[in-house]
């Protein structure tokens, strides 16, 4: 898939298949998050997938979004912090949420390359998502994403997401200027 259809076709899907994902493929979206930007190549994000359904009904209990329950895989999305604290102090907090979102739209891009759905689901009680999973102190739970096809069933139709105008969040030199300076002629 190109990559302007994957970036186009992108959407955030909660209804989905009983069809199961070959995991493999789960891990290849999970290595395209490598490539993401970091801090000093500090990489912090940390991935678990899931695929018992006891846990991932669990997990959809603590994130009190039962469409998650659906999914036959749940990918945890976990920043490890200490490293970048260290080496960032005051600004480690800023570059790990860029980090983590940078890294996480590699994965849902490559997500949509490979023709699997899921919803970025960031609502969650993370005490409760860690103890299901063991997750030790110190460990952030950044999103959890339900993985599978998107379901066929009736009423199961997702809505577009509305596109703002690129007009209405670009600006030119300077905060709330719509238009880029005419060029200047150079005489020849």
């Amino acid at each position: 898939m190109e990559l302007d259809k994957a970036i186009t076709q992108r959407k955030s899907i909660r209804h989905f298949s009983d069809k199961k994902p070959n995991w493999r493929d789960i891990i290849e979206c999970i290595d395209a998050a490598r490539f993401a930007p970091m801090a000093g190549n500090l990489f912090s994000l940390r991935f678990i997938l899931v695929d018992d359904k006891e846990k991932i009904k669990k997990i959809a209990d603590a994130a009190q979004q039962p469409f998650i329950s659906e999914a036959q895989y749940v990918v945890v999305a976990c920043t490890s912090p200490a490293v970048t604290k260290n080496a960032y102090e005051k600004l480690a907090e800023k570059f790990l949420g860029q980090q983590a979102g940078a890294a996480i739209e590699n994965f849902l891009l490559k997500i949509k390359e490979k023709g699997l759905e899921t919803c970025w689901a960031g609502y969650f009680v993370e005490s409760v998502v860690k103890e299901i999973l063991r997750i030790p102190e110190g460990i952030e739970v950044e999103a959890l994403f339900p993985i599978g096809y998107e379901s066929k069933k009736r009423g199961a139709k997702e809505k577009r997401r509305q596109k703002i105008e690129l007009d209405r969040i670009l600006y030119f030199n300077k905060w709330k200027n719509k238009k880029m300076k005419n060029p200047k002629k150079i005489n020849v």
